[in-house]
């Protein structure tokens, strides 16, 4: 197929560097392009943040080019033909053509360099992200017919959705993450492959596939890009929890689509991101993602009742644990395991708040216990809150402004976030007599559950119940 070229309507946002790179690689006698997303987001109007290039100039040629140039380089790629660099507080990067493909058993890309620029683009995986601009020409080569498919917000593969997804199995994950941060459509061919082929993904890193769903929870259109994925059965193999929330339909017991219910409570969390400087700035991964999986612990907990209603006695538990399996799974730090998994485990805590009352105690350890994801925890709560009854919804969300105020007047009261009790370890052991050990570890959750009770006594008070305590306990030392 002949190249495509039209004048690029807007490059005034390409950064600078750009065009010199272009004119260094052109006194040089090498072609030079940007390529892919960086392509893609100019046509859309979006900051081009990450700038990628390609050139018929191979890795030793490109770094004898740019050596005295960039501000920095590095060679981390090199094997896949990419030579990294920093200038003027831009990284940039700039790959030899190739063609790259997958064996089908392996889990490592097999690399080819090339020499046809619109042969590099034919092996890119989708046609939105196989255009290039020529520098420093500024010519738009769009072989594949990118352009179009953009403005009819379509994703479609240069060649054959089955070659591409052979080639490359983490290509129908990006389909999903593309659904999700662009909000394109898949074109029926691509559906059917991803249907078809699901089972590939099996052979990609862990690793691979985690960073493309981050990217897809973290897209404007989050709902679209995991009901793609639940749809083409991408889910039951990267995510089976999900699909798994599709309970079966039963007459006789009514209740919500958990699945449906999940996908809102997404969107609805997502909503509630603050900006940069607020205190859950959008997107946020944690936030969205708990929301997501805050009730996969109802299909292993549902019961029905003799009364005829559902439940899902201590799903949250249950859902934490199973959560935090997937997670591991797929490869996630400690840290947003943890942030993710005590969102799950606490979404239910605030029920019945409303009609028990809670003691101040009680808001005290609802604060301990969210420590650093109180934030999060109170927009997911409202988030969960999906009732077409405007009453019950309006009483909801009047009990969780009441829950918030009280938490503010506590915290003004005290520091609310850093309880802790008022003797440390050296003092109770100073008081009891005792050395290092259990005992002190068991004094320290005594002191603690007063605290919680009671709010601030006073060290002299915390020392009398303590040594009361021990005594009681036949604990206190010499």
């Amino acid at each position: 197929m002949a190249h495509i070229m039209t004048q690029l309507p807007d490059t005034s946002s390409l950064h600078p560097v750009s065009l010199e790179l272009g004119r260094l690689f052109d006194r040089a006698g090498h072609e030079l392009s940007l390529v892919g997303g960086p392509v893609r987001d100019l046509l859309l109007g979006r900051d081009a943040l990450d700038l990628d290039f390609t050139t018929d100039a191979s890795p030793d040629q490109t770094l004898a080019i740019i050596r005295d140039w960039a501000d920095a380089h590095w060679e981390i790629g090199r094997e896949f033909g990419t030579i990294g660099m920093r200038k003027a507080g831009m990284q940039l990067e700039v790959t030899t053509y190739r063609a790259e493909a997958y064996d089908p058993g392996s889990r490592k890309p097999t690399v080819a360099f090339g020499d046809d620029l619109t042969e590099d683009l034919r092996r890119r995986d989708f046609t939105v992200n196989a255009m290039a601009l020529r520098l420093p020409d500024m010519e738009l080569v769009d072989p594949f017919g990118g352009v179009k498919d953009l403005h009819a917000g379509v994703l479609r593969t240069p060649g054959t959705p089955e070659d591409s997804f052979t080639d490359d199995p983490l290509r129908m994950m990006r389909a999903a993450r593309f659904t999700s941060q662009l909000g394109l459509e898949v074109v029926e061919p691509v559906r059917e492959a991803m249907t078809a082929m699901a089972a590939r993904i099996e052979i990609v890193s862990a690793e691979r596939v985690r960073e493309e769903l981050v990217k897809l929870i973290c897209g404007a259109h989050t709902r679209r890009g995991i009901e793609l994925m639940v749809e083409t059965g991408l889910a039951e193999i990267v995510l089976p929890e999900v699909p798994a929330l599709q309970l079966e339909t039963d007459e006789a017991h009514h209740h919500k689509d958990v699945y449906q219910h999940s996908l809102t409570v997404m969107e609805q969390a997502a909503e509630k991101e603050t900006g940069p400087d607020g205190p859950v700035p959008a997107p946020d991964f944690v936030l969205r993602f708990a929301a997501l999986m805050h009730d996969v612990g109802k299909p292993a907990t549902r019961r029905f009742e003799p009364s005829g209603a559902v439940s899902f006695r201590h799903h949250e538990v249950v859902g934490a644990k199973i959560t935090r399996k997937r997670m591991k799974a797929l490869r996630f730090d400690n840290d947003t395991i943890k942030r993710v998994t005590r969102l799950v485990e606490l979404h239910m805590r605030f029920y019945g708040y409303g009609e028990a009352g809670w003691t101040d105690s009680a808001v005290r350890r609802y604060v301990r216990d969210a420590g650093d994801e109180l934030e999060r925890l109170h927009r997911l709560t409202r988030s969960d809150v999906t009732t077409r009854n405007r009453r019950k919804a309006a009483r909801l969300a009047a009990h969780y402004d009441e829950l918030e105020r009280r938490i503010e007047q506590l915290a003004e009261q005290e520091q609310l976030e850093a309880v802790r009790p008022e003797l440390d370890g050296q003092q109770i052991m100073a008081v009891l007599g005792v050395p290092p050990g259990p005992v002190v570890g068991r004094a320290y959750k005594f002191l603690l559950e007063m605290r919680l009770d009671e709010g601030a006594v006073g060290e002299d008070v915390a020392r009398e119940r303590l040594l009361a305590w021990a005594r009681e306990k036949g604990v206190l030392g010499s």
